[in-house]
């Protein structure tokens, strides 16, 4: 089962920086990530959401796109593109993906300018380079679903 972290910050910019560091990580292979969602709220109060395609989708659409392709062989194109699109809602109704409900939530919740970073991490990712990456930001970890060693390492590292 994959582990939640939902940490906020009080720079706009924060949450962003953040994602590449993990991300730089992610493609060493030490970190996995099955869907991310980077809020910010600006100085006015309007708060938006980059939300990635979790891992379900994507992979619900290149099955949807292969099967689309077998299946209509004499209008492959179509085929394809219904596949995919078919195979995408699939696989987003069938992963969990970050809870929309809740990072709408934080989002509303930050201060102007604020901003906040949602991860759902892979099994058997490594925490403790988690841990090291998101400690050169000031943030608060908002929620998580990581052993309460891991958390009490990101709350100390993160202050």
């Amino acid at each position: 089962m994959a582990d939640f972290l939902a940490v906020t910050f009080d720079g706009a910019d924060d949450a962003a920086a953040a994602l590449r560091s993990i991300r730089s990580i992610q493609s060493a292979g030490r970190i996995g990530l099955e869907d991310t969602a980077v809020v910010r709220k600006d100085a006015a109060g309007k708060v938006t959401v980059d939300n990635e395609a979790s891992s379900g989708t994507e992979t619900g659409a290149v099955v949807g796109a292969v099967l689309g392709g077998l299946l209509f062989a004499v209008f492959p194109v179509a085929g394809i593109v219904a596949g995919a699109a078919a195979g995408g809602l699939i696989g987003r109704s069938a992963a969990g993906g970050i809870d929309g409900k809740f990072v709408k939530e934080v989002g509303d919740d930050l201060p102007p300018n604020g901003s906040a970073l949602f991860l759902q991490l892979k099994p058997n990712s490594d925490t403790g380079l988690l841990v090291g990456a998101l400690g050169q930001y000031k943030g608060r970890v908002r929620q998580t679903s990581l052993p309460d060693e891991v958390e009490t390492a990101l709350d100390e590292s993160l202050r």
